[in-house]
């Protein structure tokens, strides 16, 4: 099922400088595979070690963050938009 990613600046050096690309996936997790696999590393930058999602990164199936959904098993129809944001701080 293919799903369109929206990277953020600080990623698209793994994306040729593209801000949106196509992955393929029935879950955030296989999303994030078939990422990988056409732009090798970026994974790296979304999970952390253990293979949970870094702490200052916030991904978004639809509208939903998906901490408060299924986390990596949340589903990824076709068609969903799926958005990698970097958390920003500040004060």
């Amino acid at each position: 099922m293919s799903v369109s990613v929206r990277v953020p600046t600080i990623l698209r050096t793994y994306t040729g400088g593209e801000s949106e690309v196509s992955a393929s996936g029935a879950t955030l997790a296989e999303v994030l595979d078939d990422l990988d696999a056409s732009y090798p590393g970026i994974k790296a930058r979304i999970l952390d070690d253990n293979g949970a999602l870094r702490r200052f990164v916030n991904v978004y199936v639809g509208d939903e963050d998906v901490r408060f959904l299924d986390d990596l098993a949340t589903a990824t129809p076709a068609g969903a938009k799926v958005s990698v944001i970097p958390a920003v701080a500040g004060g």
